[in-house]
């Protein structure tokens, strides 16, 4: 059985806003230029093309490739964000990562662990992706402290490590 099956229509598309809510949070930790977005956007695609053959990760990144998960996932996060300072988005984020992981762990319960390890992973990926406070790609820090809290915020909502 697929993982999507499990998964009630609403709740699926929750569990797709996932990565791309956990690259969000990151970006707008420290927002930072155009550039930087795109690298990051990158970031979490990259993550998502390396997820685990058989796993929710993967299942998920099945479905960007559709319009339909792809629509799902954003107008689950428009929502969220609509009307938001960066702050304001970080932590709505997080708050609904943890949600979305709650929502795992009742109906994939196998998976929870992996997808939470996923998720730290696809934010780590990002917060690496650009540096932030250079000037045309010099100097700066590879993570700001703002994406180091936002890691340590993630890490603890999700219960995963993060790497930075």
């Amino acid at each position: 059985m697929a993982y999507k099956e499990k998964f009630t229509e609403t709740d699926w598309a929750m569990v797709l806003e996932a990565p791309m809510l956990a690259g969000l949070a990151i970006t707008a930790a420290d927002p930072g230029g155009l550039i930087g977005a795109v690298q990051e956007s990158a970031a979490m695609a990259g993550s998502l093309k390396d997820a685990s053959a058989g796993s929710l990760a993967a299942e998920v990144a099945e479905a960007y490739k559709t319009s339909e998960g792809r629509s799902a996932a954003m107008d689950g996060v428009k929502a969220l964000v609509k009307g938001k300072k960066p702050p304001e988005i970080t932590e709505a984020a997080i708050t609904r990562l943890s949600e979305i992981l709650g929502t795992v762990k009742t109906t994939a319960p196998e998976e929870a662990g992996a997808f939470s390890e996923f998720l730290i992973d696809t934010a780590t990926r990002t917060a690496e992706a650009a540096k932030e406070g250079g000037f045309l790609g010099f100097g700066g820090e590879a993570v700001s402290d703002a994406e180091k809290k936002t890691l340590a915020d993630l890490q603890a909502a999700l219960g995963g490590s993060a790497g930075v």
